[in-house]
């Protein structure tokens, strides 16, 4: 199986692509939003029960290339999003 090519722009939506997948994803993901300098994004992770979420918010604690994050606000999809300021170079 050949790997998924993912489009770099300023939003990404987790609901397509496997749990087990995130971790590595979201790292490089955000490696290469820094790389064509995307500096602030979206990153969907859905309402549900929260699980997605707290997940994606300790992945973006532990990465270093993170300034800040927040939840999103209404209009851009409220607790099931968080908006993220990365570092730039």
């Amino acid at each position: 199986m050949e790997p998924v090519k993912i489009p770099i722009e300023d939003v990404l939506d987790l609901h397509t692509f496997q749990p087990r997948d995130v971790p590595a994803l979201l790292k490089d993901y955000l490696a290469e939003c820094r790389r064509v300098g995307i500096y602030s994004l979206r990153i969907i992770h859905g309402k549900g029960t929260g699980v997605q979420k707290k997940r994606v918010r300790e992945l973006l604690a532990k990465n270093q290339a993170v300034a800040s994050f927040q939840d999103a606000p209404p209009d851009a999809g409220g607790w099931g999003a968080t908006l993220v300021e990365i570092k730039r170079e």
